[in-house]
């Protein structure tokens, strides 16, 4: 799918959250059939960072440009160019695949890799705000789907890295760790109210959905460690 739409919610965890609650759930939940990746974004923002800006001060609408790759890609690889808009909490996701080497030539020499409609819209959005990459953002993630709903899915985050130095999916996934201790970022996603049983167990658990942009916390942190 190239278009998505769903409701997201995210929670921050523990490592003894997320023990206690992959207890409770493991019996109901199964492994996507990729279970584990390896997620690495670069993020495309202006020069004095205005999309990631804006987004920090919660509007009403907001959206983002990244690459995004599922594991570190080679330059013939296959990766996915999007355009991620929130609309009163309602997440909105259109992308394009291309070749990591045509993205590049996108960028230098602005030859499209496809005249769609989809690509048009990222190419606009690109254009107007004058586009770049300004961050690479990495984590290791692992995908379930609830065994009676496979529209239900539960991601978790976890050892969340970036770096503003060699933008380039294909140097690896290296980077500075947000945070020295574990930590998990669980998204719900849905296109639908969240299964009930699942609600009762983060009741039960006192867990609670809590906002957290990656690429938003790490650009903060950063402006704090330059204060």
């Amino acid at each position: 799918m190239n278009i998505f739409r769903r409701v997201e919610q995210k929670y921050l965890l523990t490592e003894n959250q997320y023990n206690a609650l992959f207890k409770e759930i493991e019996s109901k939940i199964e492994k996507d059939k990729f279970f584990r990746s390896e997620v690495c974004n670069l993020y495309l923002d202006t020069d004095n960072n205005d999309l990631i800006i804006k987004s920090i001060e919660k509007p009403i609408y907001k959206e983002k440009v990244r690459l995004r790759s599922y594991n570190i890609p080679n330059i013939k690889d296959k990766v996915f160019l999007e355009l991620k808009g929130k609309y009163d909490g309602v997440v909105f996701k259109r992308r394009i695949t291309l070749k990591l080497e045509d993205f590049y030539k996108y960028l230098e020499n602005g030859i499209k890799p496809e005249e769609s409609q989809i690509m048009n819209e990222i190419d606009y959005v690109i254009k107007r705000n004058k586009l770049k990459p300004k961050l690479f953002l990495a984590y290791d993630r692992y995908s379930y789907y609830d065994k009676q709903d496979k529209n239900f899915r539960i991601t978790f985050d976890t050892n969340l890295r970036s770096r503003k130095n060699d933008l380039r999916l294909e140097s690896g996934s290296y980077g500075n760790l947000y945070k020295e201790e574990k930590f998990y970022i669980m998204e719900l996603k849905s296109l639908k109210a969240l299964p009930l049983w699942f609600v009762e167990i983060l009741s039960k658990l006192k867990i609670y959905p809590q906002s957290f942009s990656k690429y938003g916390n790490i650009y903060k942190k950063g402006m704090m460690q330059n204060v």
